[in-house]
């Protein structure tokens, strides 16, 4: 991955809903094993974010609390909005966020960290955002980036537009209205979306990236679940979200140069690798910003980084060494193996994990 730092954007935390609870516990950022000593962490880790993360959360917590029966952890997939503001507040121990940190939220005081220190912004999470749909008729839609930001502008409003028909000269697409479905909470995944349409489609998607969705049109849904069930349930819907979510229903391929693109983690991975940190953020805040011009075909560029947001140094030192076990599991290799599995998740690179595990080891 490459380290050179670039201007850094606004950009903001965001987290996704659903309630995860498990018991929990580790001494070191190593995975669970049988084989390893008892574990004599005790307390409580509560935490809340991005509901991308959902999935690898429960493999995570499960495979955690084997090994560590004296940690309770409770992980509140309400949101990236909502899990960064409950974190600045004190209301948890860390955040899942599928953004990072804006500038002025960095340079604000943080309810659970030690005064005067800061939090900081670790990948953990990287996953594609898949394009769903539920056409009838329908198994197969190519979109480029110009053509998806006209559909969620409300610009085009029907499935047999002559924009969509040229990209899908083989499908008997219908006069049905288009449902394009939206967060309607505040969300990182909006965030990486529109961030995506904003840089590969400027000329149509003129708004700037930022977790709450920019247009009144479509149709709003709370959280992951809601996008997924609203597309499932309605006519003529489309949406996003993260990859791990999307069941059954049909997925778009989107234009990358002159190739239409299915999503894999290998090639969301690429997009990441070959991404500059943010520019201008302290050492061990280890922010991308995300290039997702790119025209390589093994490249999927609609793409997520989900972050743990943690302090660097706990008001309660107990909650720091909880925090500093359960996280670093998670961004371990066996920890990302877990997502991978259970989640479809692309493990961060060895350079990028590494880098991760550096400041992990430093939380305190």
């Amino acid at each position: 991955m490459k380290i050179k730092r670039y201007s850094a954007p606004a950009a903001v935390l965001a987290v996704a809903a659903l309630a995860l609870t498990g018991c929990a516990a580790n001494e070191s950022s190593a995975s669970p094993s049988e084989s390893a000593p008892a574990s004599t962490l005790t307390g409580t880790i509560n935490a809340a974010g991005a509901s991308s993360q959902s999935a690898a959360q429960e493999a995570w917590i499960a495979k955690f609390q084997t090994a560590n029966s004296g940690v309770t952890i409770n992980y509140d997939p309400s949101g990236s909005g909502a899990g960064r503001t409950t974190f600045a507040a004190g209301g948890s121990d860390f955040a899942g966020s599928d953004s990072y940190l804006k500038d002025e939220e960095l340079a604000a005081a943080f309810g659970s960290c030690a005064p005067g220190t800061k939090a900081v912004d670790l990948p953990v999470y990287i996953s594609p955002i898949a394009v769903i749909f539920n056409v009838d008729g329908v198994k197969n839609l190519n979109l480029d980036a110009a053509t998806l930001a006209s559909i969620f502008t409300g610009d085009i409003t029907t499935w047999n537009d002559a924009a969509i028909v040229a990209l899908n000269p083989d499908e008997k697409l219908p006069a049905t209205p288009i449902t394009a479905v939206h967060r309607s909470d505040d969300s990182g995944t909006t965030k990486n979306f529109t961030d995506y349409l904003n840089q590969v489609a400027p000329d149509v998607w003129t708004e700037k990236p930022a977790d709450p969705f920019p247009y009144s049109s479509g149709e709003g849904a709370q959280g992951t679940s809601g996008v997924v069930s609203a597309v499932t349930n309605g006519v003529g819907t489309i949406g996003y979200a993260d990859a791990s979510r999307a069941g059954s229903l049909g997925v778009a391929k989107i234009k990358v140069g002159d190739t239409f693109v299915g999503y894999t983690a290998k090639a969301a991975a690429a997009v990441v690798n070959d991404s500059p940190l943010v520019a201008d953020r302290a050492a061990d805040d280890l922010a991308i910003q995300l290039n997702r011009t790119t025209t390589d075909a093994s490249h999927y560029p609609l793409v997520l980084i989900s972050y743990a947001i943690v302090c660097t140094d706990y008001a309660d030192a107990a909650k720091g060494e909880l925090v500093k076990s359960y996280v670093g599991y998670m961004a371990s290799e066996d920890g990302q193996k877990e997502a991978a599995a259970s989640a479809g998740a692309a493990p961060l690179s060895a350079e990028l994990q590494s880098k991760v595990a550096a400041v992990i080891a430093t939380i305190k």
